[in-house]
């Protein structure tokens, strides 16, 4: 679970938000333990952890009904910027860094682009629980001159109000709707032009009408500029700026599938990059987990071989031999099968890592 409470501080996120939410998650059927995490941006994550064996989507789907009923207790900019709720496992296994070694591209530049072009193909691998962006979009910033908001009896909430109402999205109707007048054979849909695009756009937004009939324009008490949604932190990969995205793993999926999938798709976004930009693998589980697989295998079999050649060498006999050998992969099979009924799997083993 993931939310932003913009402008607070972790105290205070811990004492509107995360307690509250926690209260609520009551009779959450195999609910073993939560935690939560709070940082000085105002953003924090909640973590639920199930018995093994629970139906992921059954439990994702309690932990919404929840947090429904504490929705209406948040603060109401936490509202709005809304709560998600993800089925994805604690750590990310994989960290891709993106950056421009030409330095052509800033960085707020290289955010805006996979944003909007590489993270949402990555959400959707299969496999892939949570992405998080370690940068934003571009946004529209209003910088409030606070002398000048106070020479004109003005408050930040007039401001808001008055970009909610003249940045809005209008139907525009339509011309020659039935019911028509005899004769009539064309009907036209109005399509209105009433979201704001540029900053010379919401640099006309009107405030207020002063006594004199003048108009108070929202550049009289403000600068208005596109730039990046945040600026809490900076990312960098071989001295170059760039932006990060962490993959986190979904619930009960294969990593090494993951991983490759997540790299294939890669490639296949890689070929509509602009000039310049690059990515590389800043953190990757995959190889250390492949190695450690092949530690096992490769033990394995010299486990089997050595209970062979001491079994030949005390018995002197190769059908001897034969029977314990065989019974090797046999119980090795039968330790797996009880693994799976009990609901355990391949990573409750070191793996000799």
């Amino acid at each position: 679970m993931f939310g932003q409470y913009p402008g607070a501080s972790a105290q205070v996120v811990d004492s509107s938000v995360t307690q509250l939410i926690e209260q609520q998650m009551k009779g959450i059927d195999n609910l073993l333990y939560m935690q939560s995490s709070c940082d000085s941006f105002g953003s924090f994550e909640m973590y639920f952890t199930f018995e093994s064996g629970t139906n992921t989507d059954i439990a994702q789907v309690q932990v919404q009904n929840k947090l429904q009923q504490a929705m209406s207790q948040l603060p109401e900019t936490v509202q709005r910027q809304g709560v998600q709720v993800y089925k994805a496992v604690e750590n990310s296994f994989m960290t891709i860094a993106f950056y421009d070694e030409t330095g052509r591209m800033s960085s707020e530049e290289i955010s805006d682009y996979v944003a909007s072009f590489v993270l949402d193909p990555l959400s959707r691998v299969a496999g892939v629980g949570d992405t998080t962006l370690y940068g934003g979009q571009y946004a529209m910033r209003i910088w409030l001159d606070p002398n000048k908001m106070r020479r004109y009896s003005l408050n930040p909430a007039d401001v808001v109000t008055a970009v909610k109402n003249q940045n809005a999205q209008s139907a525009g109707g339509q011309v020659g709707a039935g019911p028509a007048v005899p004769g009539q054979q064309v009907s036209i849909v109005i399509n209105s032009s009433s979201r704001l695009t540029s900053a010379k756009d919401f640099e006309q937004i009107l405030l207020k009408v002063q006594d004199d009939g003048s108009e108070l324009l929202l550049k009289d008490v403000a600068d208005i500029e596109l730039n990046a949604e945040s600026f809490m932190g900076k990312s960098w990969y071989n001295r170059h700026e760039g932006v990060g995205i962490a993959i986190k793993l979904a619930s009960g999926a294969n990593v090494l599938n993951t991983a490759y999938a997540v790299k294939d798709e890669m490639s296949s976004l890689a070929r509509f990059f602009p000039s310049g930009l690059q990515y590389a693998y800043a953190d990757d589980r995959a190889p250390n987990i492949e190695k450690s697989i092949q530690a096992v295998v490769r033990t394995l079999f010299e486990a089997i071989a050595l209970v062979v050649i001491v079994m030949f060498v005390f018995l002197k006999r190769f059908r001897s031999t034969l029977i314990p050998a065989l019974a090797v992969p046999v119980v090795l099979l039968g330790v797996f099968a009880l693994m799976n009924v009990a609901g355990f799997s391949i990573n409750t083993l070191t793996m000799l890592r």
